[in-house]
């Protein structure tokens, strides 16, 4: 007979919505910022929309690869706190 504490049901975790969100914003912040200055002396004379042309891309790639990835190995407890 198993336990109650065994259960599959107790020892899922919950996936935070909240945390997370809080997580990337903390480091989206700096990285759009850090964007930014490094491209902006380069850029001084391009339209906005070349801008974030180029912005973008550097953006979501350095996201998907980088921040994201990072998040959940170095926060995984945190944004998957056990349901219970």
């Amino acid at each position: 007979m198993s336990s109650a504490s065994t259960s599959p049901a107790a020892t899922q975790s919950r996936f935070s919505r909240h945390r997370f969100a809080l997580l990337v914003l903390a480091g989206v912040y700096p990285l759009i910022t850090t964007i930014l200055y490094v491209l902006a002396p380069l850029t001084e004379e391009w339209e906005i929309w070349q801008r974030t042309l180029v912005i973008a891309p550097t953006m979501v790639s350095a996201m998907i690869w980088g921040l994201i990835p990072t998040v959940h190995r170095v926060f995984g407890r945190f944004i998957n706190p056990v349901a219970g």
